[in-house]
């Protein structure tokens, strides 16, 4: 990526002071613009720290967000630590007390860490669910008691509306035009530092058991351990073609899965899911069997599910036999639907092929099936925690790569920056330490790198340049934090750069080949008014100054230019390795049956500990001075 292709902070304007040092134009600092924005967390009257000012106010350009007061420093609003970096808890300590009492009380617990889960979900909707609507038909209980014990971030979104580009901003810190993450066959090179090195680095185990969508040699980017492989390919052949933009590649989503939903026996999904939670219960099992002074670990169990195809078994089909499945809210005529989303119908194949609404509902009602089962997921993994005494020692992260239209504005999967797209579920269970809440601030999974960082006692400020933001004072004190994010589409159904900004009230899309979009989402949360067209004055104030940032923000050029090399590039090589002998870059697990259950080879103490857990004494009791792992033989040393 060339530096050119995303300017840099320091070079921006300063008109405007924004958190993360990007300029955002006075304009946009109307208190008008925020007024009537939702608030966040906590009792702001107790906050004496200062000096304080409230959103909207004029700060040669401050920041308005959501009418919260927010601190000074230096000319900057919210989280100025003078030296560009871009984090929350650049000046945020956490207190002593908190690192060391992140241990816990398991047998296997670290004296120092907690251990980190983090569980994720493919393509789940977050508006849909029940911690964000009441009224959903999705049953959700295992997500819905992390929510009510946890923070929840209550708008959370991706970085960019597709899995590889996706996951690659969460796990870098990064957007994809920095790192190269335009597409699902975008490959991460090996030098760009994830959250698994941070954490590695940390002193943790890093795991990984299911979907990354990691591209090229390099399956690992800093995972210690890798339980399963991935459910698709890890080779270049899902390149996006922009010097063909009216040709509709055969690896396209089409609408087959939508007009085969429906129960089913078994399915290619279901097969790697529950391949993912064997391997990740099993990598549980045999942490909590390894004995005192092991290292806390952070596992990422990533399941496929909910993500098409829509279907799902009898058992969790039946689940909804006397719901009601609700259709789609809003229905956007073919020939009113705007450019990119005209450039998404025909890239699945619905241009001019209207779905019915029976398929529709079977569809909806085999994903509200598969959301269930990754919830089952969720209770199965908690219950283990609970079961391994891991549960107090655990911290819990919960969130997804994107989302899916389901046929809202007539549009199906992902690759659009509408909310049920975007948005992503983001929750952070830890009520010993965190106490829950709903944040309304606007975050993203970007975020989570230097949130992991920080959640491990580690110091945020020695992190590289990211373009995250810790969400650790969400987590611990009540103070308002930055309210935006920024994201970057270039994949399927694209012919260049979709850039979105979401701030306060407002979200603004841009592409240099499409007309601009504005939506008031706190007037219209279905996005029916595109408000870029509107002659209102705080309309068409708050619009230039969102194409001011973009612009100072963004070389649209050069992104362009960028993404047209690597996919030239990249389907050269795919075009060539086809040839000859084939090598797979599709990760092989080690799983070497030579090396467990009970083997000769394997030390009398390995055995031991593996026999049994909890560990009791020679009459079956378990906490007495005699119980351990070992027999009357190995205590001995024979």
């Amino acid at each position: 990526m060339a530096p050119s292709a995303l300017r840099s902070a320091e070079a921006q304007s300063t008109d405007g002071a924004a958190p993360n040092g990007h300029s955002i134009p006075s304009a946009i600092s109307d208190s008008n613009l925020f007024a009537g924005s939702v608030s966040s967390i906590g009792n702001l009257d107790s906050l004496s720290e200062g000096p304080y000012v409230q959103y909207g106010s004029d700060l040669n350009g401050g920041v308005s967000a959501n009418g919260r007061s927010v601190p000074i420093n230096n000319g900057r609003v919210g989280n100025a630590s003078g030296n560009g970096n871009t984090f929350i808890s650049d000046n945020f300590t956490p207190p002593s007390s908190f690192i060391e009492s992140l241990g816990g009380s398991g047998e296997s617990a670290s004296a120092e860490k907690p251990n980190i889960l983090y569980i994720m979900a493919d393509q789940m909707a977050a508006p849909l669910l029940k911690m964000h609507d009441a009224n959903s038909p999705i049953l959700t209980p295992n997500i819905d008691k992390l929510a009510q014990s946890g923070v929840v971030f209550a708008s959370a979104y991706c970085n960019s509306p597709l899995c590889a580009p996706s996951r690659f901003s969460m796990c870098t810190g990064q957007l994809p035009s920095k790192i190269g993450g335009y597409d699902n066959a975008s490959v991460l090179n090996s030098d760009v530092p994830t959250y698994a090195h941070y954490l590695r680095r940390e002193g943790y185990e890093t795991a990984l058991a299911g979907k990354m969508h990691f591209i090229g040699p390099d399956q690992l980017h800093g995972f210690e351990n890798r339980l399963t492989s991935d459910i698709y390919p890890g080779d270049m052949g899902w390149t996006v073609n922009w010097d063909r933009p009216e040709e509709r590649q055969e690896w396209y989503h089409n609408m087959s899965s939508v007009m085969q939903a429906g129960p089913c026996v078994r399915s290619n999904q279901l097969d790697y899911d529950e391949d993912v939670m064997h391997k990740a219960s099993q990598y549980l099992y045999d942490h909590v069997r390894q004995g005192p002074g092991v290292r806390s670990f952070a596992l990422t169990v990533s399941l496929t599910h909910p993500h098409d195809p829509y279907a799902m078994t009898q058992e969790y089909w039946d689940k909804y036999e006397d719901v009601e499945i609700p259709l789609p809210k809003v229905h956007i005529p073919q020939d009113q639907q705007d450019p990119h989303s005209t450039r998404l119908l025909k890239a699945v194949d619905l241009w001019d092929n209207p779905i019915p609404e029976d398929a529709v509902k079977r569809a909806r009602r085999a994903y509200f099936g598969a959301c269930t089962f990754v919830d089952d997921q969720v209770g199965k993994l908690l219950t283990i925690l609970k079961n391994c005494r891991l549960d107090k020692n655990t911290i819990i992260v919960f969130s997804g790569d994107h989302g899916d239209m389901l046929g809202e504005r007539d549009l199906w999967y992902k690759m659009s920056w509408f909310e049920m797209s975007a948005r992503v579920p983001l929750i952070v269970n830890y009520p010993s330490r965190f106490t829950p809440k709903r944040v309304h601030e606007s975050v993203s999974t970007l975020d989570l790198l230097p949130t992991f960082v920080d959640l491990a006692g580690g110091n945020s400020k020695a992190v590289l340049p990211v373009d995250g933001n810790s969400l650790f004072e969400y987590l611990v004190t009540d103070r308002p934090g930055r309210d935006e994010v920024f994201g970057e589409y270039m994949g399927e159904g694209t012919i260049s750069p979709v850039m979105m900004i979401r701030r306060g009230k407002w979200k603004y899309v841009t592409s240099p080949v499409d007309p601009p979009q504005l939506f008031d989402l706190l007037s219209d949360p279905k996005e029916v008014f595109n408000l870029a067209i509107s002659d209102k004055p705080e309309h068409v104030r708050a619009l230039s100054a969102f194409q001011d940032e973009a612009q100072k923000k963004w070389d649209f050029k050069a992104i362009h230019a960028d993404v047209l090399k690597s996919q030239r590039q990249r389907r050269l090589c795919y075009s060539a390795l086809k040839k000859g002998r084939w090598e797979s870059w599709d990760y092989q697990p080690i799983d070497d049956a030579r090396e467990k259950y009970i083997r000769s080879h394997i030390p009398l103490d390995d055995l031991e500990r593996r026999a049994r857990y909890p560990v009791v004494d020679y009459f079956g009791r378990e906490h007495t001075a005699a119980a351990t792992h070992h027999g009357v033989a190995g205590a001995k040393g024979e």
